[in-house]
């Protein structure tokens, strides 16, 4: 049997995949209280060397977002996005979808704490370059489907601009900014994004509906 036989190559693909699943459940498990461990800890609790860490993640850094990411439970938002008496109700599935990742917050904010930590410093490189997404794209897809019902009614930019505001208030950074600056309860900060985020699309509809009347009446 050759080095290039496929039934080889797959259990080496599939080798792989356990060691690096294991690199990553060891530093979950070692960062649940908070702390953040060394590779040399990771080694240990994954059974592996420093230098089979590294040939899977460059940085420790690296390692741990993808442990941060890995770790956050997907909240059901197609669930919550899925009531018929809301199909044409942007702002009430974007209250649906802000009650639903609230829901999940006393698990998922302690770790995006971490993840804003880890990616809030801009990358290496020419500081004069457009920046990058550095996180994951999640949060921008679940607010263009709980809007969906504008898209055919505003124009692009206007969408996306809705979206990109909404991104403001709806996250992580709200709710620590509502929780460590303004000092407010959970049941508050849910008020006050949730008027916030509605607020918004309001004023996008309001808008759409005020450039339509000018344009009639030229």
């Amino acid at each position: 049997m050759t080095t290039d036989d496929p039934v080889r190559r797959g259990g080496r693909e599939a080798q792989r995949r356990r060691t690096r699943k294991a690199i990553v459940d060891a530093a979950v498990r070692l960062s649940t209280g908070g702390a953040t461990p060394s590779i040399d800890e990771i080694a240990t609790a994954a059974d592996v060397s420093r230098r089979t860490i590294y040939m899977y993640f460059p940085t420790l850094d690296q390692l741990l977002i993808d442990a941060t990411a890995g770790a956050l439970n997907e909240p059901p938002v197609e669930a919550a996005l899925a009531d018929p008496a809301r199909a044409d109700d942007a702002a009430g599935r974007v209250d649906a979808l802000i009650r639903t990742l609230l829901a999940y917050s006393p698990q998922s904010l302690p770790l995006g704490r971490r993840l804003i930590r880890l990616t809030v410093d801009p990358p290496a490189g020419d500081a004069q370059e457009p920046a990058a997404p550095r996180r994951t794209q999640r949060r921008v897809e679940w607010l263009e489907k709980a809007c969906e019902p504008l898209r055919g009614t505003l124009s692009e930019e206007s969408f996306q601009r809705l979206i990109s505001a909404l991104t403001v208030v709806v996250g992580w950074e709200a709710q620590i900014a509502l929780r460590d600056v303004r000092g407010l309860d959970p049941q508050a900060e849910r008020q006050a994004i949730t008027w916030a985020a509605r607020a918004l699309v309001e004023a996008a509809i309001r808008d759409h509906e005020a450039d339509a009347a000018r344009g009639d009446e030229v």
